[in-house]
C-alpha cells in the first residue's frame, strides 16, 4: 500500500511539473526562471516552518488528510484562475507545484518511517522508491496522452492532478482505518528534527558531514544551470504551449525510464564491482561530458541528454551511492543531517545557483549564447569531483579505522 501511495504522489506531481514549466515560459519566458526559483526557495522555507507548527499541533495522519483536501482546493482554484489568462497566475502556480512536491513527499516518508518499525520493513524502501520512479514515468505518459488525444489542454492537468490527490486522500484514510499507519512518535518528522537539532550547526560540528553536505549541495547549485539551459532550448524549439507541454511530459517519462534502467542494471554493477567512489563520480563525469556536447551543438537532443545526466543520474545511482556515505554516521545524527540537507540545504543552494545565473546573464559574463553557461557547469563538475574524492578518503577512514592510509 505504501508503494501505491508513493506511486500516486509522484504521478500527481508529474501532471503538474510539465504544466507549470510550460505555463511560466508562455507567460514570462524562460529568462524569468532564476527569479521564480529564488521566490520558490523563500516560499518553501516559509511553508516548511508553517507545516512544522501545524504538525506539532495536529499530528501526522490528520495533517496528511487535511493537506490533501487543501491541495485539491488550491488546484481547482488555479484552474479557475488560469481561465482568465492572467500572466501573473503562472508564477504562484509554479511555486505552488514546488511546495506540493516537497510537502507530499515529506509526508509520505514521515508516515512510512513511523510505520516500518523493523529492519525487515525497511527492506521495502528500495522497492517503494522504484515505485516513485515508475509513477514519474506513468504520470508523464498520462499527461502526454491526455494532451495529444483528448480535448484537454495544459491547464486541465491541474484537475487531473487533483483527482490523483483525491485518490491519495482515500488511500491514506483507508490505511489509517485498517491500522497500517502509526500515530506514535508524532515528533519524529524531519521538519521537527531539523528545528530541534539546530539546523546547519549540527553538520558544521562534524567534518565528515560537512563534506557530504558540500558535495550534495554543490550538485544542487549546479542543477539550476542545467535546468535553465534546457528550458531555454525548450522555449525556442517549442513556441506553442500544448506542443511544449507534451514535449516536456515525454522528456520526463524518458528521464524516468533512464533512471529506472540505471537503478536496476548499472547501479548494482558499479557499486558492487567498482565501489562507492565510482558510483559517486558517475554523475559529475557524465554531466561534464554531456555539457561539453551541448556547448558544441546547442540543440534539444543535446540539452535533453545534459538534463538526464543531471537529474536522471541523481534519482538513481547517485542516490544509492549517497545512502552508502551515511553508513558510518550514528543513526540519529544521520537522520537529522539528512533532514536539514534535504529540506533546507537544497532550497538554499538552488537559490544560490539561480543567483549565479542572474549575475552572469545580467552582466553578460557568459557570452551571448545560453550554452556559454556550460563553462560554469564544467567548473562546478570539476570542484564537485574533487570534493567527492576527498570525501571518499574520509569515508574509507571511518569504515576501516585500522587502515589510516585509506
Amino acid at each position: 500500500m505504501f508503494l501505491l501511495d508513493f506511486f500516486l504522489i509522484i504521478t500527481a506531481l508529474y501532471q503538474l511539473k510539465p504544466a507549470s514549466r510550460s505555463l511560466l515560459i508562455e507567460a514570462h519566458g524562460a529568462e524569468s526562471l532564476p527569479y521564480v526559483w529564488i521566490g520558490s526557495a523563500v516560499a518553501l522555507l516559509i511553508a516548511i516552518a508553517v507545516y512544522r507548527k501545524i504538525l506539532e499541533r495536529f499530528g501526522r495522519v490528520r495533517v496528511v488528510l487535511l493537506s490533501c483536501l487543501f491541495f485539491v482546493g488550491v488546484l481547482v482554484a488555479f484552474r479557475i484562475l488560469s481561465a482568465t489568462h492572467a500572466s501573473w497566475v503562472a508564477v504562484p502556480f509554479y511555486i505552488f507545484v514546488d511546495i506540493f512536491g516537497v510537502v507530499l513527499v515529506e509526508q509520505f516518508w514521515s508516515l512510512a518511517d513511523s510505520s516500518y518499525r523493523t529492519e525487515d520493513g525497511r527492506r521495502w524502501y528500495g522497492l517503494v522508491g522504484t515505485g516513485g520512479l515508475v509513477g514519474g514515468v506513468f504520470g508523464s505518459l498520462v499527461a502526454t496522452l491526455l494532451l495529444s488525444y483528448t480535448p484537454l489542454q495544459t491547464p486541465d492537468l491541474m484537475l487531473v492532478a487533483a483527482a490523483f490527490v483525491g485518490l491519495i486522500f482515500v488511500l491514506t484514510w483507508a490505511m489509517d482505518r485498517w491500522g497500517w499507519l502509526s500515530r506514535t512518535g508524532e515528533d519524529a518528522s524531519p521538519a521537527i528534527l531539523v528545528a530541534k537539532a539546530g539546523g546547519w550547526r549540527l553538520i558544521a560540528g562534524n567534518r565528515y558531514l560537512v563534506l557530504i553536505a558540500f558535495a550534495l549541495l554543490l550538485a544542487q547549485a549546479i542543477s539550476p544551470l542545467v535546468e535553465y539551459q534546457f528550458l531555454r532550448i525548450i522555449e525556442v524549439a517549442y513556441p506553442e504551449r500544448e506542443a511544449r507541454t507534451v514535449a516536456l511530459s515525454l522528456f520526463f517519462s524518458v528521464m524516468g525510464g533512464v533512471s529506472i534502467a540505471v537503478n536496476l542494471v548499472l547501479t548494482p554493477l558499479i557499486l558492487g564491482y567498482l565501489g562507492v567512489l565510482a558510483g559517486l563520480l558517475v554523475q559529475p563525469v557524465v554531466l561534464a561530458l554531456a555539457t561539453g556536447g551541448f556547448m558544441f551543438q546547442p540543440a534539444f537532443i543535446t540539452a535533453a541528454i545534459m538534463k538526464i545526466s543531471d537529474r536522471g543520474l541523481s534519482y538513481s545511482i547517485n542516490r544509492a551511492a549517497k545512502e552508502l556515505l551515511y553508513i558510518p554516521v550514528e543513526p540519529q545524527l544521520m537522520y537529522q543531517a539528512k533532514a536539514w540537507i534535504d529540506m533546507f540545504g537544497y532550497r538554499l543552494f538552488k537559490a544560490l545557483g539561480s543567483l549565479i545565473i542572474i549575475a552572469l546573464t545580467h552582466w553578460s559574463l557568459v557570452g551571448e549564447g545560453v550554452a556559454d553557461l556550460g563553462w560554469v557547469t564544467l567548473l562546478g563538475c570539476v570542484v564537485w569531483a574533487w570534493v567527492l574524492v576527498t570525501l571518499h578518503r574520509q569515508y574509507l577512514v571511518l569504515v576501516n579505522p585500522k587502515d589510516r592510509t585509506g
